[in-house]
């Protein structure tokens, strides 16, 4: 079956330090996205510029919350970060891009920092070129040995 080959782990016990890198942080951002929506949520992606901030907002965060808890638990973990490098992605071109530019671009504002491009693009984006390599990291390996996926593929 696709899914059971697409989700084949090796017993690796050293994954579990990314998986908990990687999902303690989405799982805390996308919970964020909810209980503070205005300096996390469909706030700041208005002010971002994303389409349609309220949809995209929450549906984002609902995403860095079941797929965060899906690569803390080693469930699906390849097919967890999916979203999760997308999400990456789409965050370094609409708010990194322009601090990289030094001008906002196509609708996504530039905001007020005291120096721009590459060094600072790479300072502001630090952490999310940890979560983007992480989740890179994790589609590449799998969920590893503590993992509901092993646990699975044994059976």
């Amino acid at each position: 079956m696709i899914i059971n080959e697409f989700n084949q782990t090796d017993s690796d016990r050293t994954v579990i330090l990314i998986r908990l890198l990687v999902g303690i942080v989405f799982l805390s951002e996308g919970l964020q996205k909810f209980i503070y929506p205005g300096l996390r949520g469909p706030g700041r992606f208005e002010s971002i510029g994303i389409p349609f901030p309220e949809f995209s907002g929450y549906m984002v965060g609902g995403l860095e919350v079941l797929c965060g808890l899906f690569v803390l638990a080693g469930f699906l973990t390849r097919f967890a970060v999916i979203p999760l490098i997308a999400i990456m992605l789409t965050a370094l071109f609409t708010t990194k891009l322009p601090i990289l530019l030094g001008t906002g671009f196509w609708g996504f504002s530039l905001r007020e920092l005291e120096y721009y491009g590459l060094l600072s693009m790479l300072h502001e984006s630090r952490n999310d070129l940890a979560m983007l390599i992480g989740s890179i990291f994790l589609w590449i390996k799998g969920g590893g040995y503590w993992s509901i996926d092993l646990r699975l593929q044994a059976k």
